[in-house]
């Protein structure tokens, strides 16, 4: 995951270089679209790989996805017009649609519900990790040798992974310890039309919409707004999305630690994700304030606070939706997830060309997280069949 996440956000890197963006004749609103063309097929096609994964295993289409968009990140070295940036861009989120599903379902079929928390997080952990040192390891090897050659090295140098993952890898998936399918479980057109179903959507669309905007456009503001060099840039990428990193695998950790105590795992997991999309709003301080080193704060902060809820959201869909049916509710959620990463960098590109600052934007994203925290808050209740305090007792 880190290696995906590097791959998918090195163009953030390349077009904040006006060089770059001369080249290829990019404005404002195509430079939203572009970035959003790597989400168009990456949402799309979350439901669909999970069949691939669910069909034929993990190691071989995990390793076809990886040698693709590794192959494709290189090509991007020798793009000679806007038609061709974008088509690597779909192939991108194409190769790279594997990744979650493939991951998520090991995790839910590997481990029981008190420990999950953790478990997600170390995975998300791969998620922060790459947008931390994508940015700066990007930035210097464009520096050195130029953006060419950094969408080259890192495309090609980075496919070494796959040598491990050939040799050690595993399709063998262990029968969780806690799941007991109930046949009374609701049928899943009814989880589906369910208020639960409604809140993980607009909770999770609205998590990674701050997410994405961080991916896409955080290093564009910190350099045109906050008049920041490539390598200040960097840094600050770094600790925001490290800070994120830290805080995601802590709150699982810290959740874990309460639901294996007694307390209740939905309202445990509920709590924690409605504050860190409560502390990520602080990200808003940055509209109002003409304090660089306070914006800087507030981008830093924001990010590391939202870590409380990234493993928590995807373990809270596992215990609030029944056994038979989570498998399918993970893809929409993960759909939805990346819908955002479609929605984000256009409307941020719109509202950036119709203000001509990032202050908008900024507000879109304080707006956005409220929404998502009244979504969990309100909507998402344990469904049917799900009895987690009783399969923990088990």
């Amino acid at each position: 995951m880190v290696i995906a996440y590097i791959d998918r956000s090195n163009l953030s890197v390349a077009i904040t270089l006006p060089e770059f963006r001369s080249h290829f004749q990019i404005a404002d609103q195509e430079r939203g679209s572009l970035l959003a063309a790597f989400f168009w097929s990456y949402a799309l096609l979350q439901i669909p790989a999970g069949w691939i994964i669910d069909r034929f295993g993990v190691k071989k289409p995990f390793a076809i996805g990886f040698l693709v968009w590794s192959a494709t990140s290189a090509c991007t070295a020798f793009a000679t017009s806007l038609q061709q940036l974008y088509f690597l861009r779909i192939l991108l989120g194409v190769a790279e649609a594997v990744a979650p599903t493939a991951s998520m379902r090991w995790i839910r079929f590997n481990y029981p519900d008190q420990q999950r928390g953790f478990a997600t997080g170390i995975w998300m952990l791969g998620t922060k990790i790459g947008p931390a040192v994508g940015p700066p390891v990007a930035a210097a090897l464009t520096a050195a040798f130029g953006w060419r050659q950094m969408f080259f090295f890192l495309g090609l140098g980075l496919l070494v992974w796959i040598i491990p993952w050939l040799r050690y890898g595993s399709d063998t998936s262990l029968p969780a310890r806690d799941e007991a399918v109930d046949s009374s479980e609701p049928p899943f057109s009814k989880v589906l039309f369910s208020p639960t179903v409604a809140g993980v959507f607009i909770g999770t669309f609205c998590y990674m919409y701050f997410v994405y905007f961080c991916v896409t456009w955080l290093p564009s503001y910190l350099v045109e707004q906050r008049n920041l060099s490539l390598a200040s840039m960097g840094f600050y990428s770094f600790f925001a999305f490290g800070g994120m990193a830290a805080a995601t695998v802590a709150g699982g950790w810290t959740a874990d630690r309460m639901i294996k105590r007694g307390a209740d795992s939905i309202r445990v997991r509920k709590l924690f994700t409605m504050a860190g999309l409560l502390i990520a709003s602080t990200e808003v301080i940055g509209a109002l304030t003409d304090s660089t080193s306070v914006a800087l704060f507030a981008a830093v902060f924001s990010l590391t606070g939202l870590g409380l809820a990234g493993a928590n959201k995807w373990a809270l869909t596992q215990s609030a939706i029944p056994p038979a049916s989570v498998g399918r509710v993970l893809g929409i959620q993960n759909c939805a997830a990346n819908v955002a990463g479609i929605a984000a960098p256009l409307f941020t590109g719109w509202l950036k060309h119709a203000t001509g600052s990032y202050s908008a934007p900024l507000f879109a994203v304080w707006a956005f997280l409220l929404i998502g925290c009244a979504a969990f808050w309100v909507l998402v209740r344990p469904l049917d069949g799900c009895a987690p305090q009783k399969l923990l007792a088990e």
